[in-house]
């Protein structure tokens, strides 16, 4: 600890001084490039060293651009990175491709069930990084998010389980995944029959608060209501809706696997 605070101070006292910027991510098959401008004195680059996974880089940085070459390190497509640029102070050399570090959806699904109960089952492999696998349901005319679960990001075998809650009637379940490109990538749709009995709510004519109910007795159900203009209001899911607050018009409620339009009062 003396001998580097030694040559810490021998480092200060000699007026030099440098900065470091980081990049990580996931290996995706791609290598980084950087734009590497001169330093504010005009007597060389402004990146003095590039570190991956704290291995230092070959080759050197005496170039005004410069590729980091991934192989260069026997790293292997879905392993993390970081890569650490050390630069002169007063100057910042520019990563042009960041997004090459970021995961992809790449997974692959060699099976996918569901039970009567929503338990929901499937089996992935090929992820090259940890994505959010989103659950949706098929209700109300779209598809509607219902879970979201953590990818495991492993190239082999990874298994999954969540319970969805089912509406009354047949149900219609798929997992997606969406990367930083935008695509939506979604598996097969699974289908299964639900013995829950249809929900009905009351009353007609709102007040201040709607009741649902099946069989005659209250019961939790998925909701969303929108007013006239389309703007969603509330949502939730629950045995009741309390609508005091909103104001009074025509509203359209989503709830079990049914739409209707009602009156607040």
């Amino acid at each position: 600890m003396r001998n580097f605070m030694l040559f810490v101070i021998l480092i200060l006292s000699s007026g030099f001084s440098w900065s470091a910027m980081s990049v990580d991510g996931t290996y995706q098959g791609k290598n980084l490039y950087v734009q590497n401008p001169m330093d504010d004195e005009g007597f060389g680059y402004c990146a003095t060293k590039v570190t991956v996974n704290g291995d230092i880089m070959p080759g050197g940085t005496s170039m005004g651009a410069f590729e980091i070459d991934f192989a260069l390190f026997n790293i292997e497509i879905g392993e993390p990175v970081f890569i650490v640029i050390e630069h002169n102070d007063g100057c910042k050399p520019k990563v042009l491709n960041p997004e090459v570090l970021l995961p992809r959806s790449t997974f692959t699904v060699k099976s996918i069930t569901i039970s009567p109960a929503g338990k929901l089952k499937w089996v992935t492999n090929g992820e090259q990084g940890k994505l959010p696998f989103v659950i949706e349901q098929y209700r109300w005319n779209k598809w509607v998010p219902v879970g979201e679960v953590q990818g495991q990001g492993s190239n082999g075998d990874n298994n999954y389980e969540v319970i969805v809650t089912p509406h009354s009637g047949e149900n219609t379940v798929r997992i997606v995944q969406v990367d930083h490109s935008g695509t939506k990538r979604p598996s097969k749709e699974v289908r299964f029959t639900s013995p829950i009995p249809e929900v009905s709510k009351t009353p007609a004519k709102v007040k201040n608060e709607i009741t649902f109910l099946a069989k005659g007795e209250e019961v939790e159900t998925r909701y969303e209501i929108y007013d006239a203009y389309g703007n969603i209001v509330k949502k939730g899911v629950g045995s009741k809706v309390n609508c005091s607050n909103l104001l009074r018009g025509v509203y359209y409620i989503n709830f079990d696997n049914v739409n209707e339009k009602f009156i607040k009062n």
